[in-house]
Parts: C-alpha cells; structure tokens; sequence
C-alpha cells in the first residue's frame, strides 16, 4: 500500500449528533412514557451511529498500480495530471469550475482535496475531484507508483 486514508466523519459530528439525540429523548421523555422514550432515544441512535459509520467508510488509497477513491478504482496508467487543493481550490473545482461529468469523492468536513487528470479516451470522466486529509502525501504517492 503506497498510501491509505479513510475519510472518517469528525468528533465534533459525533459530538453534535450525541446532543441532538439527548434532546430528542429529552423532549419525548416530557411526552410519553420512559419505555417510549427510551426506545425512540435508542432507534435515532442506533440511526446516528449507522450514517456516521457508513458516511466515514469512504477510503482513498494507492496501491497495487490503482487508485482507490471511495467505490471507484483506475490503473494508474490512465491518470494524467494530479493537483493537490487548498480550501479555495477545492471550493472553485467544486463550484463555479465544476464539470457535471467529474468524480467526486466529497466531504464536508475536509476543506483540501486533489485533482486527478483522467486520460482514458473511453472514460467520459475528464477528472476526479477528491477530498483528503493529505493532499500533497497522496500526490506523492500517485507519482512515485506511476514512476515505477
């Protein structure tokens, strides 16, 4: 494995969610009985933890010639151009800069990110947009693996 990185949602998500479900029970503890309260608190929960896990389990990785971008994969020998992004890069590459017909592995709660060239003439796909913690890392590893 040249390089590895799995986009997990934030603490401060985790955080957040735990509050929203406190207040959740909290409030339908004031309306129903405990039994009911309880089973709701523990179903939003249960709910939270689901998004959160599946959300997080998004992967980037390099290895073994392929590019690994959450379910998607490429040779490497069909990469072009690799970019790493600032926060200000990634928004415009996103937004205002954006081709509809991109890959994108996205995450909120990551600001930077890389763009990677596509160059197979029979992938309608010009490029993919993807979000990391380690842009400059995962640039690194794309060139060191395609000059090998």
């Amino acid at each position: 494995m040249d390089y590895a990185e799995r986009l997990t949602v934030p603490l401060r998500w985790w955080a957040q969610g735990t509050m929203l479900v406190a207040s959740l029970w909290l409030a339908v503890l004031a309306a129903t009985p405990g039994v009911i309260a309880w089973s709701v608190t523990f179903g939003a929960l249960a709910l939270m933890v689901a998004l959160f896990v599946g959300y997080g389990r998004a992967r980037v990785g390099v290895e073994g010639g392929q590019l690994r971008a959450g379910r998607a994969h490429i040779p490497l020998e069909h990469v072009g151009e690799v970019a790493p992004l600032d926060a200000e890069g990634l928004r415009r590459q996103a937004g205002v800069d954006a081709d509809a017909r991109a890959y994108l592995l996205l995450r909120p709660y990551l600001k930077r990110g890389v763009k990677v060239d596509i160059t197979d003439p029979a992938d309608p796909t010009p490029y993919w947009l993807i979000s990391c913690k380690r842009p400059d890392r995962l640039v690194s590893a794309l060139e060191a693996s395609r000059a090998r």
